[in-house]
Parts: C-alpha cells; structure tokens; sequence
C-alpha cells in the first residue's frame, strides 16, 4: 500500500490501509462528519462493506484509515475510478482534527494511486480525479483549491415529507407499471437504464457484472420496490428504490427517449411514493445532479420534493485529452 511517514501527520496519528473489522469505525466517523458538516446522516454501515468489497476496490491500495495513539479514527479516505479515466476520492476527517494538515496527507495519497490509473486509461483519453464535499464545509474547498482542483457541479439530495397519500399515477396510453422480476428482467433493465443514463452529465458506459454487484446482489434487495414502466414488451422507463437508514430511497429514475415529455417520470415517481406510503414510509429521498441536462430537478420540485442537502463536486484535470463522458444532450 502507498504509505506516508508519521512526521507528515500531527504528532501521535498512523496511517493504515483498513480490515473488515475497522466497519463498524469507519461508519461512526462517516456518521460524525456528516452530523457536524450537514445535520444528517447518509451513509449506511452497508455501504462501507459494499465498497470494500466491490470487485474494482483493493483495500490495500484503494483505502487509508488514520488513527490516533488510542487507536480511535480520526481520518479516512478511498479511491476508485471508471474506466481509468473518471477518477474518484473520498476523504473525511473528524470535526476535532480537521485543519491540521491529515488532509493534506490523504488528498495527496488518493492523487497518487489515481495518477497509477492513467497508464491504463485509453490513451487519447482526458483522466480527471473527482472529489465531493458538503457546500457546508468552509475549510476543504480552500484545500481542494490548493491542490489545483476547480468546483464544477452540485449535487442534491432531495426528499418529500407525505404527510397523505401522493396521487395515483397518471400514465401515458398503452403503458402500464409492473414489478421488476428477478433473473428475467435483469439484462431488460440494465440495458434500459445504461440507454437513459447516456443522457446524464458524467456518464460512461457501465457493465453487466459491475450494475448486477451494486443492486441485485446488494444485500437488501427488494425486487417489489422496482418498477417498471412498459409498453408491449419494452421498458419505458423504470424506477428503482430501497430503504436506507429506514427512509425511502429512489436510487435510479429514468426515462428512455421515445417517451419522455409524456409525463411518464411524474407517474413513476408516483408510483414509489405511493408504495412507500402505503408501507408507511412517509419520507422519501433521491439523489440528482443540480444542473441536471434532462430537467430532473424540474420534476423532482412538481412533484413536490425539496433540495435538503447539497454537495459539490471538485475536479482535478490528471491528463488533458478527450472527454468521455457525457457532457451535453442533443436532442
């Protein structure tokens, strides 16, 4: 694992690559951090082991845990990418030890393995690493700047507090809302999602294997709570929810281009509301690129959902080239 002497540290803090033991910790210090930067908790424990465990992720090269002399966490970062050349890191530091330079040490960690990428991005390829933060944190910005990083994006989090039942869907002529089922539906669905996300800022293509790991393996995966939009025999559009920290969660709303502008996204947004109201789950949340190129924040306030979290995203260009991802939509 990349390492870092403990001189580069404040005095008394190690730096170690983690173990499935360290779960339990590092979803304390996440929950922490979030309560001081946003008032909210986000993460799950699950989420930590669903990380970790990824087929993409090496907790001996791809994750740091700092520690102090009671061996307590004070400090975490992890690394990952997309095809080599979307390049993420994630850094969170407990409020008590922020601004004593253990940022410093793991910005320049999670740049060092992401530069270890770019051998293996394409070569005509523009490699750029990423980084999220709460709008709320008054200190990371100054560093990220610093570190030759620019903010280019918000991201939301979105939530609707029902206190009665949502309306019932009103769906376009000739479509209609099943279940997702499991093992025949699955390559339906990854195929119209990868469609309809093309259309979505940052977007590279994704693989079965990776799309199957992060949901219908995810341990508590719940094909009641996907659904889908059809005509015939093709999906129109789909969304698919869970629970997370016992709220619920749309995790992926999409429409795919034939029928978009029919309000078609209303209706399956209604239709979880729904569900999950009649579960008795009243607050339901989504995640949504703030400048969002299809109009999702448009419809996500018609449908009566309010913007409680922001996060922005930092970039730091590694390699100049070609874009990738998707960047605009021409209709």
């Amino acid at each position: 694992m990349p390492t870092t002497s403990t001189t580069t540290l404040p005095m008394g803090l190690t730096i170690r690559s983690p173990k499935m033991e360290d779960v339990q910790a590092v979803f304390d210090l996440f929950s922490v951090c979030e309560m001081a930067d946003d008032g909210t908790i986000t993460y799950t424990r699950q989420n930590v082991v669903d990380y970790w465990q990824a087929p993409d992720v090496d907790m001996e090269t791809d994750v740091w845990l700092v520690a102090n002399e009671k061996g307590q966490l004070v400090g975490y970062a992890d690394s990952g990418h997309r095809m080599h050349v979307t390049l993420f890191s994630d850094v969170h530091v407990h409020p008590d030890y922020r601004n004593q330079g253990i940022e410093n040490v793991l910005l320049r960690l999670t740049e060092e393995r992401a530069r270890q990428h770019i051998a293996e991005a394409p070569a005509h390829a523009r490699v750029t690493l990423n980084s999220w933060i709460s709008h709320n944190d008054k200190m990371l910005p100054t560093l990220f700047e610093q570190a030759g990083y620019s903010m280019i994006r918000s991201h939301w989090r979105m939530r609707i507090d029902m206190n009665e039942a949502p309306p019932v869907p009103e769906l376009p002529e000739h479509v209609t809302i099943r279940a997702f089922v499991r093992r025949q539906d699955d390559q339906a669905v990854f195929d119209a999602d990868e469609e309809a996300f093309q259309d979505h800022w940052g977007h590279l293509p994704d693989t079965f294997e990776h799309w199957e790991y992060w949901t219908v393996k995810r341990e508590g995966f719940d094909p009641s709570l996907w659904f889908l939009a059809v005509e015939g025999n093709k999906i129109a559009g789909l969304a698919l929810c869970s629970y997370e920290n016992g709220e619920g969660w749309v995790n992926n709303l999409a429409v795919r281009r034939p029928w978009r502008k029919q309000g078609l996204g209303l209706a399956l947004l209604r239709q979880a509301f729904g569900e999950f109201y009649r579960r008795g789950t009243h607050v339901v949340g989504l995640g949504v690129d703030a400048q969002n190129l299809t109009g999702a924040t448009r419809l996500y306030t018609r449908a009566g959902m309010h913007v409680a979290v922001q996060h922005d995203t930092y970039q730091k260009e590694l390699r100049p080239g070609e874009e990738l991802s998707t960047q605009s939509v021409s209709e």
